[in-house]
């Protein structure tokens, strides 16, 4: 579930902590999680209180998504800092630390330059070794070294299967510096592409996402979609939306996510599921 306030116009938009409680009530087998939670938008130890809840409440089904934030209007729409980048990189280092903290056993202590615990036991505790920690980000010098630091998953921006490699070949150094084998994390990747049975619905699909991220000069419908293509974004019907899959996957992508509208799910139910599994 995205964490934003706002991204461009203001749309009604319910807090996705608010979502995920209902999902670990309403829901049996799904994973579900922030993708991802800014570390300036909650104080950590809120964050580390509600995920260590909502993955008790889910039987073990949440994964806690974080990042460093990227839409300043946000934070200054509602009057939250928003201190530069390395700072952010900083306290986000902090914040899974914290965290990790109040999920052991006893009382939680930390002393950080941005935050602190002085002792609490924060009740119920998650499950050993819960949650994981998805760390979504292409940056190569602080993001991957995190991921590889503290991160279950990887959560890649739009990127195309040579550039994912190169950034998957970065992550594993990173994990050999530190010790780590690299298989022990998931890639995951978030597509923006407008997808469809038809193109009737391809072309709905790139309309309202040109209405929402507006390119920067005037272009077709069909360049729109040539555009995000090129950045990553998986585009077009089943047969497109297949061979996409496969080539993440050859280049090392575990799970494709896909932005929510109305049929989507159906659609990749009905139509793709089955060809991507036989990948």
């Amino acid at each position: 579930v995205g964490d934003h306030f706002f991204v461009g116009p203001f749309l009604d938009s319910y807090d996705p902590y608010l979502l995920m409680a209902l999902a670990a009530r309403e829901t049996r087998t799904i994973t579900f999680g922030p993708l991802v939670t800014p570390v300036m938008f909650r104080e950590p130890w809120i964050v580390g209180r509600w995920a260590a809840q909502i993955d008790l409440l889910s039987g073990g089904r949440f994964v806690m998504g974080l990042g460093v934030g990227w839409q300043e209007a946000e934070h200054a729409a509602y009057g939250i800092p928003y201190p530069p980048l390395r700072e952010r990189f900083d306290r986000l280092e902090e914040m899974i630390l914290l965290m990790k903290q109040m999920w052991q056993p006893g009382p939680g202590q930390f002393a950080g330059k941005y935050y602190q615990l002085n002792g609490p036991d924060s009740l119920p505790k998650p499950a050993e070794g819960r949650p994981p920690i998805l760390i979504g980000g292409g940056g190569e010098r602080r993001t991957l070294k995190l991921v590889a630091r503290y991160g279950s998953e990887w959560s890649a921006p739009g990127l195309s299967p040579d550039e994912l490699r190169r950034k998957l070949e970065v992550l594993a150094g990173h994990c050999e510096h530190v010790g780590r084998n690299p298989a022990e994390i998931r890639c995951s990747m978030l597509s923006m592409g407008p997808i469809g049975a038809t193109a009737t619905e391809i072309d709905a699909a790139t309309q309202q996402q040109m209405e929402r991220t507006p390119p920067a000069t005037e272009m077709s419908l069909a360049d729109y979609r040539a555009v995000l293509k090129e950045r990553g974004g998986i585009v077009g019907g089943v047969e497109e939306i297949v061979d996409s899959l496969g080539r993440l996957a050859e280049a090392g992508v575990n799970e494709a996510l896909f932005v929510y509208a109305p049929g989507v799910p159906e659609f990749l139910a009905s139509e793709v599921l089955a060809k991507a599994a036989a990948l």
